[in-house]
């Protein structure tokens, strides 16, 4: 096991050396996502329509629908808010959008690493408190 100092804390916190090679590896892909530019929530949809003229393509049997249209879509304030896409728009986003979700896959493994390393550390003995009584 390696040990880091932490800042807070200037006791050592014992890290496993498998643990700190997964970290690194993560490290240098959230630093790939980072030099690509670009991250964006939310998700791309494509849709076909129907319009409101009544002799059109899109109401015969079987239909031919308008589209396809691009809508990017996220929530904001537990409200889902969209917009639509040009196709130049849609291949733009679509990597940004892939970034956005191996970034918070990266961040979910960081976080499990974390929680194994805390869970195999050892509880220090309990210690007297030496502060001053305030009475």
């Amino acid at each position: 096991m390696t040990g880091v100092t932490g800042l807070c804390h200037p006791e050592t916190v014992r890290v496993a050396a498998s643990h700190q090679a997964q970290a690194r590896q993560i490290a240098a892909e959230l630093a790939a996502i980072a030099a690509s530019g670009m991250v964006l929530p939310g998700s791309i949809t494509c849709r076909r329509t129907h319009c409101g003229h009544p002799g059109c393509a899109c109401h015969a049997d079987p239909p031919r629908l308008h589209g396809p249209y691009w809508q990017w879509t996220r929530k904001v304030a537990a409200k889902t808010v969209g917009r639509w896409l040009s196709a130049d728009q849609n291949h733009d986003y679509q990597t940004w959008i892939s970034n956005d979700r191996r970034l918070r896959e990266l961040l979910t493994r960081l976080e499990t690493l974390g929680t194994a390393a805390f869970e195999q550390r050892k509880p220090r003995a309990a210690t007297t408190d030496t502060r001053p009584d305030s009475t």
